[in-house]
């Protein structure tokens, strides 16, 4: 069966449209959803098939896999990564926003991603449906960006394009209106400072 194909609105999310979600992803499904940046696909952190679908349709082994943990805010942090105090205060200033924090895993990562990479993503987007999302579900969701084919347009914007794309791979493809083509910053924080690892949208200069 095809995905759903359902339209939330950024600024006013149904409640009913979220749970829809949410019961999906408690079920194993995938869902593309869209951020403050690119659309992205993701799945319940703690459903290690779906995980594995996810793998597969990016065309990696979930051992390498780059996924990230999209979060609701920094409150559950320490449950998934091990961040300093200045690290910290920094992320609070500028999440809800467009970056990526690679931080050093507990040891929790490498169980729920079947990997052995000692760093994990974290993103806090500044878009409504995605941590309502999040919110409701109770815990983080394993992210990737969804990539375009094309080698001119890196990422698809449009969601009925995507919808045509993915229908048959995911469970529901979210209209969440036009998204950007911009991927987030990704930073990498550790013992030793800052390190931009991707400039993306979202301003850089407090980490150089």
């Amino acid at each position: 069966m095809p995905a759903e194909f359902i339209k939330i609105y950024p600024q006013n999310p149904d409640e009913r449209r979220i749970r829809q979600v949410v019961d999906v992803l408690r079920n194993g499904g995938l869902v593309i959803y869209p951020t403050d940046t690119v659309y992205g696909l993701g799945c319940d952190i703690y459903n290690s098939r779906a995980v594995e679908k996810i793998a597969r349709i990016k065309g990696i082994k979930p051992q390498k896999n780059d996924f990230s943990f999209i979060c609701y805010d920094l409150s559950h942090i320490s449950d998934f990564a091990r961040v300093d105090n200045s690290a910290f205060k920094i992320m609070k200033r500028v999440l809800p926003g467009p970056y990526t924090f690679i931080l050093e895993a507990t040891s929790a990562v490498p169980k729920l991603l079947n990997t052995n990479k000692k760093t994990v993503g974290i993103r806090v987007p500044d878009n409504n449906i995605a941590r309502l999302i999040v919110k409701e579900l109770g815990n983080p969701i394993v992210t990737t960006s969804i990539k375009d084919d094309d080698e001119i347009i890196e990422y698809s914007t449009d969601p009925e394009l995507i919808y045509e794309k993915f229908q048959h791979q995911v469970d529901i493809v979210i209209d969440g209106g036009y998204g950007g083509n911009i991927a987030s910053t990704i930073v990498k924080s550790d013992s030793d400072g800052f390190e931009i690892i991707r400039e993306g949208l979202g301003d850089t200069s407090m980490f150089l």
